[in-house]
């Protein structure tokens, strides 16, 4: 099993569709990493030698931010827009929808389970 960016990804996939097991990688960015390693799109993890699996790790390392450090970027970014208080920010911390969505009917993923009101009656 090759470890890629502290990622344990799984040998009996393409390495083309394997690599998108690392946060911060998709199919997309793996084409480009698989073309500048020089790695036909038909090959298979167990297939690659180690210098083929270094070669490629050293490319996400280099060129590339993921896992941990991705997700601390973004975490930071949504608790700066929270510190400045504007309307984003204001969004993020009271756990509704950001991007100009409704909410009269919907946005249950990010409201949660609906609530009932007491003491109303039909």
């Amino acid at each position: 099993m090759a470890r890629i960016a502290g990622v344990n990804i799984p040998t009996d996939k393409r390495v083309e569709i394997s690599l998108t097991y690392i946060h911060g990688i998709g199919r997309t960015m793996a084409k480009k990493i698989c073309q500048s390693a020089n790695i036909p799109s038909e090959r298979r993890v167990n297939q690659l030698s180690d210098a083929e699996v270094i070669q490629v790790r050293e490319i996400i390392d280099r060129d590339f931010l993921v896992e941990g450090d991705l997700r601390r970027d973004v975490a930071m970014n949504i608790k700066r827009l929270m510190d400045l208080g504007c309307y984003r920010g204001l969004r993020h911390r009271r756990g509704l929808p950001v991007r100009g969505q409704r909410t009269h009917t919907n946005a249950r993923t990010r409201k949660g389970p609906a609530k009932a009101i007491a003491g109303r009656k039909k």
